[in-house]
């Protein structure tokens, strides 16, 4: 009878384990390919007609009209087809949290309220079923950045066709992550003095640490070595950005002038009310990651769509800025936030460039990817329709670092599998 019972439970979880796998990933390119015919969405603000793209060991090799095709290259036809560079989903727990409501699965908190040493990439998860649902509209890279306390810990930028999270790494530990303290109290939590006595004990705290963390970071040979310092001295060298999570204008405000009083220009995350700060912005020339297009405003004097305006205003004023989505499986829906945007007057191509490049150079990783260009990684996709209008946007290949991945997931095994069943009746 227990033979029994263990042969059902293999089963069982033999069949779990069928179901859970994920695409296998891609070899490294191995032969040339050439698209050909396709509108090229250059990233850039630039749209190339009837273009052709060369892709060659990982690389673009060409770009442009008219180009010749190389002896044995692979040729995709892109007529009728747009081409796109690789969409980048910053400020994310992606391969951090698979399923939220089941804490074992949940790897993106530290405890304590310091931590810049934590970093992320070494918690990333290349078996995650989640990155492989948001490839298939276009999300090829992703910062997976740390949660909670002061200072959650230090993130990287990896691609989303690895087998471990070593693979996986695109940019490591390039941004530490800084949580401003509430400046308001929230009603239906603490008293407002003990709010207030957190709050002022949270800056001191911060002001002391970085305090320390500079003097540590000019020092040639440190005595004695200490990991939370070692973690910050990228930071004051500028080798490292600091982003800082803050929404309301006086959050903005006090964190902005804080980095700034220790030569730090910080980008701000979130950035709910930066719509108030647009001329400080710019003199300061501090860039922003707007958190969430699809939201209702923070303030009651505010108008109801402010949080969609948002783009275009900071798009007027001349500050740099990108589009992120909070948490994770959400990121699927990044090119569409960035559709939202071109509705509130945003240029589309320039929409396009605040989920590339923008993202790219807010990330430090412009040099390499976020626009199709000559020389920066083959990061490329091919859409069926436009990618930014949810209604007709359909991925049909992608390529990142050259190599064409798979962009089959649970989400369509389902499809698949319910379709056949209806369609058989």
């Amino acid at each position: 009878m227990k033979r029994k019972y263990i042969s059902i439970i293999l089963l069982a979880l033999g069949s779990l384990s069928a179901r859970a796998q994920t695409p296998v990933p891609a070899p490294k390119q191995s032969k040339t390919i050439v698209i050909v015919g396709a509108t090229l969405h250059i990233g850039n603000g630039t749209v190339v007609n009837n273009g052709s793209l060369v892709l060659e060991n990982g690389k673009i090799t060409s770009v442009g009209t008219g180009i010749s095709v190389p002896a044995n290259a692979t040729v995709i036809d892109g007529k009728g087809k747009d081409v796109y560079p690789g969409l980048i989903a910053p400020n994310t727990t992606l391969g951090l949290v698979e399923v939220e409501a089941v804490r074992s699965t949940n790897d993106d908190t530290e405890v304590g309220s310091i931590n810049p040493n934590v970093r992320a990439l070494i918690s990333y998860n290349s078996d995650s079923e989640v990155p492989s649902t948001v490839r298939s509209n276009g999300v090829l890279l992703a910062e997976v950045v740390p949660q909670g306390g002061l200072i959650s810990g230090t993130s990287s930028v990896v691609q989303l066709d690895a087998w471990n999270w070593e693979d996986a790494a695109y940019a490591a530990d390039n941004v530490v992550h800084l949580n401003w303290p509430a400046m308001m109290n929230t009603a239906g939590g603490a008293p407002a003095d003990q709010q207030k006595e957190q709050r002022e004990k949270s800056l001191q705290l911060l002001s002391s640490y970085f305090s320390q963390a500079q003097a540590y970071a000019q020092l040639a040979t440190p005595t004695v070595k200490n990991l939370k310092f070692e973690a910050m001295k990228g930071v004051f060298n500028g080798s490292k950005r600091l982003f800082i999570s803050a929404n309301s204008a006086k959050e903005i405000l006090a964190a902005v002038n804080f980095a700034r009083s220790y030569k730090i220009t910080p980008v701000i995350v979130g950035a709910e009310e930066a719509y108030l700060l647009l001329p400080f912005l710019k003199e300061n020339n501090v860039q922003v990651l707007i958190e969430r297009v699809h939201s209702l405003p923070g303030r009651e004097d505010s108008d109801i769509d402010q949080p969609y305006k948002l783009a275009k205003q900071l798009n007027d004023a001349g500050i740099l800025y990108g589009l992120s989505l909070e948490g994770f499986w959400q990121q699927r829906n990044l090119p569409f936030m960035a559709g939202t945007t071109v509705a509130y007057g945003v240029d589309k191509e320039k929409a396009l460039s605040t989920i590339t490049l923008n993202t790219a150079k807010i990330l430090g990783i412009d040099k390499i990817t976020g626009s199709i260009e000559v020389g920066k990684d083959a990061n490329i996709l091919i859409v069926e329709g436009d990618l930014l209008d949810m209604k007709d946007s359909a991925v049909e290949q992608a390529f990142i670092q050259g190599r064409e991945i798979d962009l089959n997931n649970k989400q369509k095994q389902l499809m698949h599998k319910f379709s056949d069943k209806y369609s058989m009746k």
